[in-house]
């Protein structure tokens, strides 16, 4: 849960011993991907063609997306509320399918959103529509995190 707190004026108080207690909030938000960038943090399937072999050091999910689709604006804020609460464990890319089109055919996309699913171990898994929160932690804890 993210817990979000404003406050005005003089914030010291002497009295309080909390006050040398800093509170960080993980600022942790999705990371965009030219196709460059999949083929150097994602998978290389030019290199690979007939292989999955994921280079990342944690599971993943790439949100491929287009600035003007209605369901993939609903999504947006969702991934990063859960890429700020899993923080390390997991990673969220974008992908924006009008601008890296030949990553968007080399994996097939035909609607968007399109989310594919990328455990440490394992074969991808790709989803299509929006999905809502719940639905986004019963994927990242069962098939990114294996937990059932």
């Amino acid at each position: 849960m993210l817990i979000s707190m404003t406050a005005c004026g003089n914030t010291q108080n002497s009295n309080n011993k909390q006050s040398n207690k800093v509170q960080t909030v993980n600022k942790m938000k999705p990371v965009k991907l030219t196709t460059a960038d999949f083929l150097n943090k994602v998978a290389n399937y030019e290199t690979n063609p007939n292989e999955w072999k994921y280079l990342g050091d944690k599971p993943a999910i790439v949100d491929f997306y287009a600035d003007w689709c209605g369901p993939c604006k609903m999504v947006a804020p969702i991934l990063e509320e859960l890429q700020a609460e899993y923080g390390d464990s997991i990673q969220v890319y974008k992908v924006d399918t009008e601008a890296e089109q030949e990553l968007a055919a080399a994996f097939g996309i035909r609607s968007i959103p399109s989310l594919l699913f990328i455990p440490m171990n394992g074969q991808p898994q790709m989803a299509m529509g929006a999905m809502s929160k719940g639905d986004f932690k019963k994927a990242i804890d069962q098939v990114l995190l294996n937990k059932k």
